[in-house]
């Protein structure tokens, strides 16, 4: 998401960081290309006006053109008020009100909709420890109550029993019924889309509204159809007010224009945004690291918190164990690159990196594939226990057939060897110079000399 804008913002952003001095005309030139890559990644015209606007009275001032660093000033203004456009803070979902808490999933046919509600269930039971029970209001669309009911299978979420015949207002109805009787925390109540905004879907998820009063009303939306879901969240708003957004696909949109619109268009804050097709890529919006990633200043705090939150304690544990004692062996490389995958690939964790744009170059010239992480990982699972606690036993016929048997070439299982002969230089050095002296040393102490 925001490839594009963040590639056309860095260049402009390189050429006045290189200058000494700014001139007027120099920021003039800089707001112009600013706004044509505003206006390239789907951002609304009267977004894009009043940013430019905002952003120019500020870096024409004397405190940027007088500044010793007046390129960086200029960067600052447009990260400060990119944060500003988005929302300034980021919003969490209420879970404070008295249970069984309603939320309303609404939104067009074809948004993710339903496998949005299942997401947001399972990160309600696995982050925030509560109870939750889905619940499928859509008697139009053929099998969409069956496609829940699986959700909250694969999910271990219960789910509303299904009763044919029922209408929406009648299933709300028994869902929080049944929320009371087995002590449910929160109720996700996923309503009907339509292939457009019209009297029928409104009045029906008024009606829904009125018997439930919901403490969050959250309108799914397909980032990939930019525009078109800005206008359809503005017509929403107007008609039920939202307490939020949800954004789906933002990781097929490589433009983000939908999500820097949002905010400003409707007042209505995107409170979580769906990274990917499994059930737990969902993360939370916020407004100033998104700004970040957009100008190319990355995202490590979200890192951080994703490997927080797929790292097992006891994974964690053993490792560090290892590195006092200076030894690491193939197992314990299998475990990092399954560790590397789950926090999103190569691709997921450079998104969260600074200087991503010019990484990402440079990768694409080396042609490193992405699935160089699983072809590693064969490698590693294609040899015997014995030889992946000892890789010193691995000699010429042993990469043969740990080759065949990954279905790759013996090169290949040479790399994997020399990866995890720079990892134990490390883990020996970590283990020398001991824990103050890593914090003395930092990273340049420990990584091994190319």
């Amino acid at each position: 998401m925001f490839e594009s804008l963040s590639s056309r913002l860095g260049s402009v952003f390189d050429r006045l960081k290189k200058r000494g001095a700014l001139t007027e005309s120099d920021v003039a030139e800089a707001m112009r290309e600013i706004r044509v890559a505003l206006l390239e990644a789907d951002v609304a015209l009267d977004v894009v006006k009043d940013f430019v606007g905002q952003v120019r009275e500020k870096a024409v001032g004397s405190e940027v053109l007088r500044s010793v660093t007046p390129g960086q000033m200029v960067v600052k203004i447009v990260n400060d008020h990119l944060v500003e456009m988005l929302g300034s803070e980021g919003v969490e979902l209420n879970t404070a009100a008295v249970p069984p808490v309603p939320y309303m999933m609404v939104g067009l046919q074809g948004s993710g909709k339903t496998t949005t509600t299942a997401k947001i269930a399972l990160r309600l039971k696995d982050r925030d420890k509560k109870k939750v029970l889905m619940a499928s209001l859509d008697v139009r669309r053929p099998a969409a109550q069956e496609q829940l009911r699986v959700l909250g299978e694969q999910t271990g979420i219960p789910t509303l029993p299904i009763v044919e015949g029922q209408m929406p207002v009648e299933i709300a109805k028994r869902a929080m019924q049944s929320a009371k009787l087995q002590g449910i925390d929160i109720v996700l109540l996923d309503t009907a889309g339509r292939l457009h905004v019209d009297e029928g879907l409104m009045a029906e998820i008024a009606s829904v509204r009125d018997v439930t009063d919901p403490a969050e009303v959250l309108l799914v939306a397909d980032s990939l159809t930019g525009q078109d879901a800005v206008n359809v969240a503005k017509q929403f708003n107007e008609r039920i007010p939202l307490s939020g957004i949800v954004l789906t696909r933002i990781d097929g949109d490589g433009r983000g224009g939908a999500a820097l619109s949002m905010r400003a268009v409707t007042g209505c804050p995107i409170k979580l945004l769906g990274t990917g097709e499994k059930l737990d890529a969902l993360e939370t919006f916020h407004p100033d690291r998104i700004a970040s990633r957009i100008l190319g200043m990355g995202d490590v705090v979200s890192l951080v918190e994703k490997a927080a939150e797929t790292i097992e304690q006891e994974d964690a544990e053993r490792l560090a164990a290892k590195m006092e004692k200076g030894s690491f062996d193939l197992e314990d490389l299998r475990d990092q690159l399954r560790q590397m995958r789950k926090m999103g690939g190569l691709e997921g964790m450079m998104g969260m990196l600074p200087g991503v744009n010019k990484m990402k170059q440079q990768l694409a010239q080396a042609n490193v594939d992405e699935k160089l992480l699983m072809r590693q990982e064969a490698i590693i699972c294609s040899m015997t226990p014995k030889e992946r606690r000892n890789p010193k036993l691995i000699n010429a016929s042993r990469k043969r057939r740990i080759a065949t048997g990954s279905g790759t070439a013996v090169p290949d299982v040479n790399r994997v060897l020399k990866q995890w002969k720079q990892m134990s230089v490390m883990m020996k050095k970590v283990k020398k110079l001991g824990r103050k002296g890593v914090m003395r040393a930092g990273l340049p102490g420990i990584m091994p000399r190319m």
